[in-house]
């Protein structure tokens, strides 16, 4: 069975919205270049990529991955990957996707991830995709959350977890990092009885 797993950069109050840009309606877009860069985490951000098997994504997500990944040259093996490797969206509005070797989700998200999570290959890594993560989180099924906590506090924007949980979940630490710049990395992984 593949794991899900949620890989994101995430501010000291939950926000995941515009960490790199691409949304010029949010006052805060491309915060994460606020932060003084360590290359450790980009080496992590390139070893996570190669052992996914696909990417799963929104759509707000993937028009951004979109427009940026394949007009680039092979930065240190990310374009590489990110145009070739199967991509899923969670969409009902993106009905013909351009982008190399991309799929629209068809009929209710939770039900097609969960009959993607049936198939063979590597995780599906989700990046961004806010609204995507709230679905995934209703329906249980991320597998592991892999978070980049930078040291910012934004005040607004659309957060990692929903405000409106049925209930609380139990995560375990499975591990945590802390890199030269200030941003701890901790990876979780969901308490199931």
């Amino acid at each position: 069975m593949r794991r899900v797993i949620v890989s994101e950069f995430v501010s000291l109050d939950g926000v995941v919205q515009g960490p790199g840009g691409g949304e010029p309606e949010y006052k805060h877009e491309g915060w994460t270049f606020d932060i003084d860069q360590d290359p450790a985490m980009y080496e992590y951000k390139l070893e996570e990529l190669k052992e996914s098997g696909a990417l799963l994504l929104g759509r707000v997500t993937y028009e951004g991955f979109a427009a940026a990944w394949p007009e680039r040259d092979d930065e240190a093996g990310f374009a590489n990957k990110f145009n070739n490797m199967p991509k899923y969206v969670a969409s009902t509005t993106l009905k013909d996707p351009a982008w190399n070797n991309s799929h629209v989700l068809d009929g209710d998200v939770a039900e097609a991830v969960a009959a993607l999570k049936e198939l063979d290959g590597g995780p599906l890594l989700v990046n961004g995709s806010p609204t995507l993560l709230k679905a995934l989180y209703d329906a249980d099924l991320v597998d592991e959350y892999r978070l980049m906590v930078f040291p910012v506090i934004l005040g607004s924007g659309k957060r990692l977890f929903p405000d409106d949980a049925a209930g609380k979940r139990k995560l375990t630490l499975t591990s945590t990092r802390i890199y030269s710049n200030g941003i701890v990395l901790s990876v979780l992984e969901p308490v199931r009885d």
